[in-house]
């Protein structure tokens, strides 16, 4: 059978609307579950009014950010305007700003459907588990409905108009770009305020952690939102659109040496199917009154993933694609299950490292602090040890096939890996949603079984985040591997225009490759040192206001009805000082690609992306899983064991979560962006490395 590209095309346009349609099905039935509380609805809309207040002043700031870019582009890619061609100059900035406005969509949708799912799943929880629970995963559905959908259909369209996959790369660095400072800022947002309301409330007065008294209580729901749903949303929009841009780059080198347009074909198939599967999955998964939270989102994950496999060996018998590649799809999506599972077990509340954690901190917060990072730095083995297997295996597979095809076959197992994203955004948009709810039914004051039932679906929200951070860190890691590959291409494109000499590899012996290792190897610590000395700073600036609210409003500590804190001032310290320091660390990453580009030329930047890419995946995978087992040990001792609540025990993992916060919701997951990020700006910059460097 001929294969047209043009066919899949339509095909993903299509899936793509059926995931929009899935999406506005879902928004209506989270909007039309029933909701009388006034308290709750009164809370509801100030989380609701700061959440919007925040994205609006952060797209402002990016927004100048982004059109600041957009004119540099312009100017200089894909190669300076005064020497090439002034339409792919147009198209590079065109879709870079493209990116840029489809992230921000992605993380103004989540916004919207998860402030009113959290107020739907507080009043849900006074009938039961169930209605509870479904309120919280469908609204998250509706999130990761239409992220994918748009990242699906975003690809496409730029691909269709312009015909040109570095102008593909181009739309993929605005999504990144967009990405990195949105996960940034909100990170910042939402760690300042948790770990304030923690340290003042728990551990100082010793009262319950959503306390209407704290006047930080209503900026940490924001930062739930802005930091866990938006951000998280533009996240994994930028790594699904990454790995599908760098698959394409790959595909399109190898079609126009054999002819036809297979390989470009199989990508968007994959692809649209990846969605489809989600939809179906997203639109069947039920829950019964009895069964664990945690066990029905792992389910509804293993349900999209086996349809998956069937339907994509299926398109490959009847459109004769190539079984190898299916094959290395396939290990790419079993390996991010994997990796989602060897986090779980470092993190889940029912497992031994918790056990261990809370035991430890029986003797104080110095234990707590030593067992978690110990933990944590043992968890990055065996994701590690995953994501090298499945690079190895995909490439080898795809050997056989001729050049091109084994990093293809890497390529792809990236894009297997992110196949079942929209599912996987559904349930870790899910998490922020039912602990937004567990505070509002405290607020609320609901009774204990509502709280009861709300802290069972936050603590499954805390374990299954920390899987899909797993995964999703996991799917970063082949993406920016792929990405590596789609950076040879685009050097040996050029250099092939130029009459130079072309890239087979990266000789670490070799002084440019050895030099740019090295620094791409300490920018991911320098990157979390800045996100995290960002949220100590604007934490201590909260503390300090809260300290003054306690003291001078008569009553508040007390809990006097009249007494009504201030939350306005924590949501705006938490913005303005989240708007602050979220550009700095994004900038830095970008500068030093281009100065040791500019330094050691390709070689250097070869080593600068694989340096990046083994410290990035270290940091990410250690900060993740440290912080979501400090979390839970905190969550383990609050169900009644090691002496519960309020124990010497429990304040000692209070400041364990405390450490973690920022390591999981801030750095960690930032950083899966910030390589993305790095191997884009090489892949775009590279005639300009080739044309001049220093020592190159």
């Amino acid at each position: 059978m001929k294969i047209e590209v043009s066919w899949f095309f339509y095909a993903s346009i299509i899936v793509s609307l059926l995931a929009f349609g899935a999406a506005f099905w879902l928004y209506k039935w989270v909007a039309s579950q029933p909701s009388s509380n006034k308290r709750i609805e009164e809370v509801g809309k100030l989380i609701r009014n700061g959440a919007n207040t925040f994205l609006t002043k952060e797209f402002k700031t990016l927004g100048r950010f982004c059109a600041v870019a957009a004119i540099i582009i312009f100017i200089l890619l894909p190669v300076p305007i005064w020497v090439g061609n002034f339409r792919d100059n147009i198209s590079m900035a065109v879709s870079y700003l493209f990116g840029t406005c489809f992230s921000a969509i992605a993380g103004k949708v989540g916004i919207s459907i998860a402030t009113i799912a959290n107020i739907k799943a507080a009043e849900a929880s006074t009938k039961g588990i169930k209605p509870s629970f479904m309120s919280g995963f469908r609204g998250g559905a509706v999130m990761g409905m239409a992220v994918v959908g748009s990242s699906l259909l975003g690809v496409t369209l730029v691909l269709m108009l312009t015909d040109n996959t570095t102008a593909l790369l181009g739309f993929s660095f605005g999504a990144s770009s967009m990405a990195l400072f949105a996960k940034a800022g909100g990170g910042i947002f939402t760690k300042t305020a948790d770990i304030s309301a923690d340290l003042v409330g728990k551990v100082e007065l010793g009262i319950p952690e959503d306390d209407p008294r704290n006047p930080a209580v209503i900026a940490d729901n924001v930062g739930d939102n802005v930091g866990d749903v938006a951000g998280m949303g533009a996240d994994l929009f930028d790594s699904n659109v990454a790995s599908m841009s760098a698959a394409l780059v790959m595909a399109s080198a190898l079609d126009k040496i054999t002819g036809g347009s297979l390989n470009m074909s199989m990508v968007f198939c994959y692809a649209a199917i990846g969605l489809f599967a989600s939809i179906i999955g997203v639109l069947t998964a039920r829950m019964n009154d009895k069964e664990n939270p945690t066990r029905a989102l792992n389910s509804n994950t293993y349900v999209t993933t086996i349809i998956y496999g069937v339907l994509t060996a299926l398109a490959t018998y009847l459109f004769d694609f190539e079984w190898r590649i299916w094959l290395a799809s396939a290990i790419g999506l079993c390996v991010g299950v994997l990796i989602g599972i060897a986090s779980d077990y470092f993190t889940n509340d029912t497992k031994k490292p918790v056990h261990a954690v809370a035991k430890a901190s029986e003797s104080g917060p110095a234990f707590t602090i030593l067992s978690g990072i110990s933990y944590g730095l043992m968890s990055t083995l065996p994701s590690m040890i995953g994501i090298g297997l499945s690079a190895l295996a995909a490439y080898k597979i795809c050997e056989p096939l001729g050049e091109g095809y084994p990093m293809f076959g890497i390529a792809m197992a990236a894009v297997g890996m992110l196949s079942i994203v929209g599912m996987i955004i559904s349930n870790d948009a899910y998490g922020p949603i039912v602990d937004n709810a567990r505070g509002l039914v405290e607020m609320g004051d609901l009774g204990d079984k509502a709280l009861e039932i709300t802290d069972s679906l936050d603590s499954a929200g805390n374990t299954v985040k920390a899987i899909t951070k797993g995964f999703s860190i996991g799917a970063a890691g082949l993406t920016v591997i792929a990405l590596l590959g789609a950076f040879i291409s685009e050097v040996n494109a050029s250099a092939l225009e130029m009459g130079k000499e072309v890239l087979t590899g990266f000789d670490v012996l070799n002084p440019a490759v050895f030099f740019g290792l090295l620094v791409g190897a300490a920018i991911p610590p320098v990157f979390s040192a800045m996100l995290m000395l960002g949220v100590d700073r604007n934490a201590q600036r909260m503390v300090e206001e809260i300290h003054r609210q306690f003291r001078e409003i008569k009553g508040l500590k007390e809990g006097h009805k009249d007494a009504v804190p201030e939350y306005d001032n924590c949501i705006r310290i938490a913005t303005d000082g989240a708007l602050k320091e979220l550009i700095p660390a994004g900038l830095m990453t970008i500068l030093a690609t281009i100065i040791v580009g500019f330094i050691g030329g390709v070689q250097a930047i070869g080593g600068f992306i694989t340096g990046n890419i083994v410290s990035g995946l270290i940091f990410a995978l250690f900060m993740s899983n440290a912080g979501g087992l400090w979390d839970n040990s905190k969550k383990y001792i609050e169900a009644g064991h090691n002496g519960g609540k309020n124990s010497e025990t429990h304040k000692a993992t209070i400041v364990g979560d405390t450490v973690g916060d920022p390591f999981k919701d801030t750095a960690g997951p930032s950083i899966n962006t910030q390589i993305t990020v790095v191997s884009l700006v090489a892949s775009l910059t590279a005639t300009l490395f080739l044309t001049f460097s220093l020592f190159g």
